[in-house]
């Protein structure tokens, strides 16, 4: 009896080796040959999944921002709005090795926007849904009243959001200057100085 192939799982071991290729070599380093021996599977049945390297990569960059959407739809609240607010920001962070990998993965991508449109959409994209996403955490803080009055709310959400960017880029730059430690405090003393 043939084995069933699950075809999205076969779609998410071909991105996942190309994120490895891209961690270690780099995203000029990804060409459909390279992810196939990376997976261990023929070209031929690398194209039966991707017709084509701009494919393959564009669904390589989705998964990445869909990993993170999966965490934070899965996540469990502990009816603490600082607390789960702090936590769910953490799930964008590079804290562990899973997220350390999606943030290298994505700023190659990110590296690459500029000279690709259909990565500059996705990254346009993911960027407004992060934006979105930090505006709910802080209009849920303010409506339970934990927000010092006295905030530029929109000011705030895009201070946030700006801290958290570049806590993820300089983590990933200067691993050894900005730990998953240091990101964990430094979030957890922002959102004290917001509190009332």
């Amino acid at each position: 009896m043939p084995k069933k192939v699950n075809h999205d799982e076969r779609r998410n071991h071909l991105a996942e080796a190309a994120w490895r290729i891209i961690r270690r070599d780099g995203l000029e380093a990804v060409s459909v040959r390279n992810v196939a021996r990376e997976a261990g599977m023929s070209l031929g049945s690398l194209r039966h999944y991707f017709a084509s390297q701009s494919e393959l990569l564009a669904f390589s960059m989705r998964l990445v921002s869909e990993r993170s959407y999966q965490r934070v739809e899965v996540f469990q609240y502990s009816g603490n709005p600082r607390e789960d607010v702090e936590r769910l920001i953490h799930e964008l962070m590079p804290i562990d090795e899973e997220r350390r990998a999606e943030a290298e993965v994505w700023l190659a991508f990110v590296g690459r926007a500029a000279a690709d449109p259909a990565i500059q959409a996705l990254k346009q994209e993911v960027h407004n849904g992060l934006y979105s996403g930090f505006c709910q955490m802080m209009e849920y803080l303010d409506a339970v009243n934990l927000l010092r009055q006295d905030l530029d709310l929109d000011r705030e959400i895009k201070m946030l959001h700006a801290l958290v960017d570049g806590l993820v880029v300089h983590s990933v730059i200067y691993p050894e200057m900005v730990t998953p430690e240091d990101m964990i405090q430094l979030i957890s003393s922002h959102l004290d100085k917001l509190m009332a």
